[in-house]
């Protein structure tokens, strides 16, 4: 059966179409500078991606059984006509009805449940109607305790050995095997995501509930745990295969948006960043990383294969149509630029190469292959981009650069040095003393110490990863590899070609929507840790390089980046809540190919610069990491990303690029010419930063893997003084309570009162004592 099932899903991608980097190359020059769009897409109220094209049938299941029951208690009336304390009344009758011990009961009453949490969509007109009343259930849900005892059915459903062992036993799972457990997490995911997001309208009461939510999701809810450490505990039961059956999209989705409610997004993260600033009289921020990025413009992407051949072939024609005429018109006609633009581009023999697998990328090989095409029609000169005057960041220091310049300066000058004193410059010469007040003037990175907040383990970290693996598009299919098409695959398998195309976009959507949640989440976490405290961040990243993050990230950007991003896995009239509001049309295999009217694919361009930020956070001055980087070849998978014309994504990218620049040597930094000036004009500047030309100490090949070791060595030592019983006595708190030092039982060796006096005329009494130093302040 599982076999069966895994030939539909691969049969079903050769019926999409496929597009070529170089067929879409053009149509990324309107991407939105900032991910303005992208960040309202993703972080506002949406609940279209929580909804599998498969799950179409049960919008209306749940319908069923909503008015089922409703029909009996009011009377003929609607939903939308009862007042409010009627609408509340039937809220608690379904909230007693799912403490019932019939499971299929329970099921009902929660798909009644669902419905209400939809938005009564069969009472309403339009999308923004279904929206609204979804609000005003969701709010009105919770304020009758709906969610808790969600929880509670959501606990028992976990750790329901039957349903585990009878689903570890199946050789195929389906949508079947799941269908309590997303009943459940779609209300959950529905009123954390909507309850989380306020509007202009929202009433009083809302906000105030808004802020009740958030506090019991962040407290311990069930076993002394968050919900999220819950939902964590789902992931990592799924991944250990002691679950298949659980609905991990789902899943991933509801965590995502619980620690973005209960830790806060990007912005709170400066605000939060600002306020401890302040705290510790430090200078504020000199700008806000978010709105730089959105005020950049996208640079123009390295050549790829196929347009260095168009390019000759232009030159070419050209050529053959100014043969005959006069040499001066020649001249005065050819642009001056041109010669000099193609000779730049065809100096870059790293975009043939695919990086970690050392095959050229299937696309481009096809360009070089098949035979030329005939000659294009003359082409009207590219816009020439006009960059704004000044770098776009304001340079910064790290104290350590501070540190090895005092220390060069006192070595030349002095000729010995103080360690790590950078306040001491007797002795060194007045531009010296300027200097230094000058990098000092530049904001230096700190990273202060807040409220703790609870850290994944190691084995939700590698569980997290196992499920980017099977998601990326890049992974081959295994047999021991984890299934995470249980809560996508029907229990009926397809008999036609329209359900076999339908099937696999869902299949791909399904994918895409999993790698979108676990690079927010990981990217979020890393960003609180960070701020949080340095060591819970240096602790996680460490378990993720240990746990073979870059190279996965490196693997997944290993592909037609361009396709990947203006991919059209999505059907726009199977999309909640448009499905149960318009009539359906009738769906064709021309309909499907055409996937929806935009452009580009949001959720994928946000997948991507998550990962690309996730890769900076792990590598960032860190050179074992980086080397990471050079080794398994990732300057010219990097490169390819830059075709990708998303100011966002070619910064994050740029950074990459510069890390590692030093160690990739001479012959690469003179072919890429093109890429230096472009991470000259983005990226932040470092003072005392030597990237471009390889002269650090710090590049110099040896012993990487010791960094690594000093670094766990320094989080072990904190550990260690800080959580452990048995703490060393060099650490241990001293004890300034004068009765309880006085109280204490101290074992006195057997000569001691022979000296004791001796000791006390000694000691105590021909010792000058300052009372009146006790008087005055410290």
């Amino acid at each position: 059966m599982f076999g069966v099932w895994w030939w539909v899903y691969l049969g079903t991608n050769r019926f999409l179409p496929r597009k070529s980097a170089v067929s879409v190359g053009l149509s990324f020059r309107s991407i939105p500078s900032s991910l303005q769009t992208c960040q309202t897409h993703v972080s506002g109220c949406d609940c279209t991606e929580l909804y599998s094209y498969t799950e179409e049938p049960e919008f209306a299941l749940n319908r069923d059984y909503f008015e089922e029951d409703f029909r009996s208690h009011a009377r003929g009336r609607r939903w939308i006509e009862l007042t409010v304390e009627e609408q509340r009344v039937y809220v608690m009758r379904l909230l007693d009805a799912l403490e019932v011990t019939d499971r299929d009961k329970r099921l009902k009453v929660a798909r009644a449940i669902l419905y209400l949490a939809q938005g009564v969509f069969d009472e309403c007109d339009t999308e923004v109607d279904v929206l609204h009343w979804s609000r005003h259930n969701i709010f009105l849900l919770y304020d009758m305790g709906i969610f808790t005892a969600l929880l509670e059915l959501l606990s028992m459903e976990i750790d329901n050995s039957q349903a585990c062992s009878s689903a570890v036993r199946k050789p195929a799972i389906s949508l079947a095997d799941s269908t309590e457990l997303r009943v459940l997490l779609s209300i959950m995911y529905l009123m954390v995501e909507t309850i989380r997001v306020q509007t202009e309208d929202d009433r009083p009461e809302w906000i105030a509930a808004r802020e009740t939510f958030k506090n019991e999701l962040a407290s311990p809810l069930y076993n002394g745990e968050p919900f999220a450490l819950l939902l964590f505990t789902m992931v990592t039961k799924f991944c250990s295969m002691n679950a298949p059956h659980f609905p991990m999209k789902k899943v991933l989705l509801l965590l995502w948006k619980t620690i973005l409610f209960t830790l806060g997004g990007f912005e709170e993260l400066q605000e939060m960043k600002v306020r401890h600033r302040e705290r510790l009289n430090l200078p504020p921020l000199p700008e806000d990383s978010i709105k730089v990025v959105r005020a950049m413009r996208a640079a123009s992407p390295p050549a790829s294969a196929m347009e260095l051949i168009e390019q000759q072939q232009q030159v070419q024609y050209e050529h053959c149509l100014f043969k005959t005429q006069d040499s001066l018109d020649t001249y005065n006609e050819r642009d001056p630029f041109k010669n000099d633009d193609a000779r730049d581009e065809e100096e870059d023999p790293e975009d043939t190469d695919s990086g970690i697998e050392g095959e050229v990328d299937p696309l481009d090989r096809d360009v070089i292959i098949q035979p030329p095409p005939p000659p294009p029609p003359l082409r009207p000169p590219t816009e020439r981009v006009n960059f704004p005057k000044g770098l776009p960041w304001a340079p910064k220091v790290r104290e350590k650069d501070i540190e090895h310049f005092l220390e060069t300066s006192r070595n030349k000058f002095i000729g010995f040095t103080l360690g790590n004193d950078t306040e001491t410059l007797v002795g060194l010469p007045r531009p010296i003393h300027e200097s230094v007040k000058t990098l000092k003037q530049v904001s230096v990175g700190i990273t202060p110490v807040i409220i703790p907040l609870f850290l994944c383990s190691f084995l939700h970290q590698i569980a997290l990863l196992k499920l980017l693996l099977a998601a990326a598009p890049t992974s081959k299919a295994k047999t021991d590899s984890i299934n995470i098409l249980a809560d996508v695959l029907p229990e009926e398998m397809p008999i036609t070609v329209l359900q076999s195309m339908k099937l696999g976009i869902d299949v791909n959507r399904h994918k895409e929507i999993i790698v979108k949640a676990i690079s927010a989440l990981l990217l979020l976490l890393l960003k609180h840790f960070k701020l949080n405290h340095i060591y819970q961040f240096e602790i996680v990243s460490q378990h993720l390089v240990f746990a073979n993050c870059i190279p996965l990230i490196l693997k997944f950007f290993n592909q037609n980046i361009m396709s990947y991003i203006s991919a059209k896995n999505s059907i726009c009239v199977l999309d909640f809540p448009h499905c149960v509001v318009h009539e359906m049309p009738e769906l064709t295999a021309e309909s499907l190919e055409a996937g929806d009217s935009s452009q580009f694919c949001w959720r994928n361009l946000f997948s991507c610069i998550n990962l690309l930020r996730i890769l900076n956070k792990l590598t960032k001055w860190k050179h074992s990491r980086t080397m990471m980087l050079v080794v398994f070849k990732s300057a010219p998978i990097l490169k390819r990303a830059l075709k990708v014309k998303q100011a966002m994504m070619q910064l994050y990218v740029l950074k990459l690029l510069k890390i590692q620049t030093k160690y990739l040597g001479r012959q690469w930094r003179k072919s890429n010419m093109k890429t230096m000036s472009a991470i000259y004009q983005k990226v932040r500047h470092r003072l005392n930063d030597d990237w471009a030309y390889g002269n650090d100490i710090d590049a110099r090949p040896w012993d990487f893997q010791a960094e690594e070791c000093a670094l766990r060595e320094s989080i072990e030592k904190f550990n260690s003084r800080r959580y452990e019983r048995n703490r060393n006595g060099d650490f241990a708190p001293v004890d300034n309570c004068l009765q309880s030092v006085l109280g204490q039982r101290v074992e006195l060796p057997e000569d001691f009162h022979y000296s004791y006096e001796m000791w006390l005329e000694r000691e105590v009494f021909s010792q000058p004592i300052q009372w009146e130093g006790l008087l005055q302040n410290p």
